[in-house]
């Protein structure tokens, strides 16, 4: 994965109805050692790493790049959404070479309460300014239900299901025909 390329960063924090998206900053490196931490947040995504080992490997100031979005609510970070360029080297799918990926991880004590789908349209709306008809992919476990509803919510339709890490994955792409960060017409979930 790489940047986005020459996206002006950090861009002014984006505020949605509940939710703040800002560039990381030192106070959230607990929480970024927490989520990475997590067998919860990593059930599908191979294992959470040892908490001693990120103590020892999170830098000061986290995650601090172009398209890395803390995600905060009621001042406190609750998730990170990261938009990357999928390369040919760091991605193994062709269908997503060249295309913006969206990753996102949250809290599971706020799982359930639609942050992700506020947050990560948020953030596509973001995207979608800054880097015109960039088409997004996204790739999860079909065994993520969450995940896959939340793929469905954001306008992701399926381009291919491939087997990797010993577990069925999906790879969606975004139509640009979504518009303002909300597919169904109404407000996030």
């Amino acid at each position: 994965m790489e940047d986005l390329g020459s996206v002006p960063w950090p861009p002014e924090p984006i505020r949605t109805e509940r939710l703040l998206l800002r560039e990381s900053e030192a106070r959230d490196r607990t929480v970024f050692v927490e989520l990475l931490a997590s067998s919860e947040v990593h059930t599908y995504l191979g294992g959470a790493r040892p908490r001693a080992e990120l103590e020892r490997e999170v830098p000061a100031i986290p995650a601090r790049w172009p398209g890395g979005f803390v995600v905060e609510l009621d001042g406190v970070m609750i998730g990170h959404i990261l938009l990357r360029r999928a390369t040919a080297t760091g991605y193994s799918r062709p269908a997503a070479v060249g295309k913006a990926d969206l990753g996102y991880l949250f809290l599971p004590r706020v799982w359930g309460f639609g942050y992700a789908a506020e947050a990560c349209a948020a953030a596509l709306d973001w995207l979608a300014g800054v880097l015109p008809g960039v088409p997004v992919v996204l790739t999860t476990q079909t065994a993520n239900l969450a995940s896959m509803r939340l793929a469905a919510k954001l306008g992701f339709v399926e381009v291919e299901r491939f087997e990797a890490w010993d577990a069925e994955q999906w790879l969606g792409i975004r139509s640009t025909a979504v518009l303002s960060g909300h597919p169904d017409g109404g407000g996030p979930e």
